[in-house]
């Protein structure tokens, strides 16, 4: 089973982003399951978010806390000192941040990629809404799901106001971010 943490803001769309990725697992035959962390929290506060997928029915309802892979969709949030806490050894990390790091950002990370995920999204829908720039970016860097399954999931999830912008940033965060590899394979 791959568990990924997604680490946001209320109002940035990570929720919405956790459940177009796991539709998108379970569309290429997999087992998906996501689901928020948060309470009363208000548009702004950070909210974590938890996606699981496997080749086998998932029946594990708790939250995460050894995750394969973190999404930070803010880069300010990147900067906690818990925000990677408990990556497993071998993780994957995607954060927004407009310049690739120098230094790997977690002692258990191997695969880290950054993306401009803010100014791809002011560019594309007018707002700083980074979610789908950031599963752009967790696509290029895992390969986990296929970026075509992903766009046509997004139709069922977004209205066609706002469709067509947010299929830019997913292709952009695809295109653009920039993937290290810190060892391992």
């Amino acid at each position: 089973m791959i568990e990924i943490k997604l680490l946001g803001r209320g109002g940035q769309g990570a929720y919405l982003s956790a459940e177009m990725l796991a539709a998108a697992f379970v569309k290429e035959g997999k087992y998906a399951t996501a689901f928020p962390m948060f309470g009363g929290e208000r548009r702004g506060a950070p909210v974590n978010v938890f996606v699981r997928f496997d080749d086998k029915p998932i029946r594990l309802k708790s939250q995460i806390y050894y995750p394969d892979c973190c999404i930070i969709t803010d880069p300010v949030l990147g900067k906690l000192p818990d925000a990677l806490k408990g990556l497993k050894p071998g993780g994957v990390v995607i954060m927004n941040e407009p310049a690739p790091l120098q230094e790997r950002p977690h002692p258990n990370a191997i695969l880290v990629a950054t993306v401009d995920a803010t100014g791809i999204a002011l560019a594309e829908v007018g707002r700083p809404i980074t979610n789908t720039v950031m599963l752009g970016a967790f696509i290029q860097a895992t390969g986990w799901v296929k970026l075509e399954t992903v766009v046509e999931t997004m139709k069922n999830y977004l209205s066609p106001k706002i469709l067509e912008g947010n299929i830019r940033c997913v292709h952009r965060g695809f295109a653009e971010a920039k993937v290290m590899n810190f060892g391992g394979n």
